[in-house]
């Protein structure tokens, strides 16, 4: 059986240089880019990026309009509360109004 021997460094380079010389060979070998595929391509990416914006732009608009929608809920619900705590806190003048009504309301019953 036959031993492997490495490659020598002059082995090496000139393989090396002859696949880089195969590669420009293939680059060579490329058709050259046709300006009106490259416009079409530029146009395609183009709407489709406005389309992503746009579409960017509905969503947080629609999300503003949520957040919206939830604070003045959020703050109806808040002064509804406030009306509320208000009827039920009478001020000390009412309060005394109410009880001497009540009181003459008695005292009349009585006689």
């Amino acid at each position: 059986m036959a031993s492997f021997k490495d490659p020598s460094f002059q082995d090496r380079t000139s393989s090396a240089a002859a696949a880089k010389q195969k590669a420009l060979e293939a680059l060579r070998a490329k058709p050259p880019i046709d300006e009106a595929v490259v416009a079409e391509r530029l146009a395609a990416r183009e709407a489709k990026e406005l389309a992503e914006r746009e579409k960017r732009a509905a969503k947080r608009a629609a999300e503003d309009a949520a957040k919206a929608a939830k604070k003045a809920e959020a703050e109806a619900a808040a002064a509804k509360k406030r009306e509320a705590e208000a009827k039920v806190e009478l001020t000390d003048a009412e309060k005394k109004a109410i009880r001497d009504a009540k009181y003459a309301a008695r005292k009349n019953k009585k006689k």
